[in-house]
């Protein structure tokens, strides 16, 4: 979630939800549509060609074989572009240990230690 509050480029943005967007229309098109497939053939096999059966499983193997390319690129292309936000988006919180002899540096601190820290931040 950070990462989409992130106000990073907005292209990267606009294809995960893109490609969201095209997986929950996909995925039930393309499950039915083999579904289809698959029936048709079996019927094909049972009533008439076999040539026609053929066609048709061989058309279910194509549309699953760029539909499982299709996620499996995208899937890749947002993990790369989340890691990569991840190196380069690190908080980080230094904490400086409490000096006795210096007073300003402790009014300071106490500033600091107000702060709320996130779970995700690093403490150096």
């Amino acid at each position: 979630l950070q990462w989409l509050r992130n106000p990073g480029p907005q292209h990267e943005k606009r294809t995960l939800f893109g490609d969201m967007v095209c997986f929950l229309f996909i995925t039930p098109l393309a499950t039915i549509s083999g579904w289809l497939c698959l029936r048709g053939a079996v019927d094909h096999l049972h009533f008439s060609s076999r040539l026609e059966a053929v066609g048709l499983i061989a058309l279910t193997v194509a549309l699953f074989t760029i539909y499982l390319f299709w996620t499996l690129v995208s899937f890749r292309y947002h993990c790369r572009l989340y890691n990569e936000w991840r190196r380069t988006n690190q908080r980080v919180i230094l904490l400086i240990p409490k000096s006795a002899n210096v007073l300003s540096n402790q009014q300071s601190l106490l500033g600091l230690q107000s702060l709320k820290r996130n779970s995700k931040e690093t403490i150096v």
